[in-house]
């Protein structure tokens, strides 16, 4: 799509205000990206997600930071018009400030991202700041956060208690507070994730975190049924890519050994000036 405008921070947040909602997906990869910005999407987020998504990991905790410039620097690459996001991985910015610096730099500078996410709330609003105060857009994750799983207790809900909600609300204003210009809200009630988006002025958007957020993000692979492991509660499937893949492999598996294919059609003939000299070269050899 040539003619489509890039969102920028500022018109995301517009979208907020006159109460129209986000859609966004994950995207690792150049034809992906490519078939997002064809559809319209409004953000791409190159998510931790790809090592499960494409590298079979089991968790988002192996990710390094060459991994996510590589991949963020493809979906740029098909998406030049489309709002991209990427995505900080496990020890990229836990350990201090400078370095959660260093590391968004390198996004920026390398991949040419237009926003960066972080995962967790109040421990983490040093680091929030100091991104922000290196001219960097940020957006906030809480809820599930899978690079502190552990500390949930495995891939959980949140926010489904008093308490627990609670802490959710508290860390969701911190994140706002800081300077954040956007919240991404994971396995969240949506009792809890509407009334955070209410509160907050600024987009607050949602994955399993149901429909009164300010928008959607769903991870591509699940929605195209890609991903096979497992699939979330909250997750749609929009198509079987799986089966259509494998369906075709197997018939072309078929066609191989039956000799089916290639046929006449898929193959490339000599020149018909040329043809009647080949039983001489042949000969050649012979």
């Amino acid at each position: 799509m040539p003619d489509k405008k890039k969102h920028s921070i500022h018109t995301i947040q517009k979208m907020k205000e006159n109460g129209e909602k986000v859609a966004w997906l994950t995207a690792y990869d150049y034809p992906t990206a490519a078939f997002a910005e064809a559809a319209d999407l409004d953000m791409l987020l190159v998510g931790d997600s790809l090592g499960m998504c494409v590298y079979g990991y089991e968790g988002t905790i192996p990710v390094t930071m060459d991994q996510c410039i590589v991949h963020c620097e493809a979906v740029r690459r098909a998406a030049p018009n489309t709002f991209v996001m990427g995505d900080m991985p496990f020890m990229s910015y836990q350990v201090s400030d400078e370095a959660a610096v260093v590391n968004a730099g390198r996004f920026m500078k390398e991949a040419g991202v237009d926003a960066l996410k972080l995962e967790g709330g109040k421990r983490i609003i040093s680091r929030i700041k100091a991104i922000l105060d290196a001219g960097i857009v940020v957006c906030g994750h809480i809820g599930l956060t899978p690079q502190s799983s552990g500390q949930l207790g495995g891939h959980k809900a949140q926010g489904r208690t008093v308490a627990s909600a609670r802490a959710l609300i508290e860390d969701a204003m911190a994140i706002e507070d800081a300077g954040a210009q956007m919240l991404l809200l994971e396995a969240v009630p949506p009792e809890v994730a509407g009334f955070i988006a209410r509160k907050l002025t600024i987009p607050v958007f949602g994955i399993g975190a149901g429909p009164e957020t300010d928008g959607q993000l769903i991870i591509v692979s699940d929605l195209i049924g890609q991903f096979q492991a497992f699939t979330p509660k909250f997750v749609k499937k929009y198509a079987n890519v799986a089966q259509v893949i494998t369906d075709a492999m197997t018939a072309y598996v078929s066609e191989v050994r039956g000799g089916v294919f290639p046929a006449d059609e898929h193959c490339y003939h000599m020149l018909k000036d040329e043809i009647g000299n080949l039983p001489a070269l042949m000969q050649e050899f012979e």
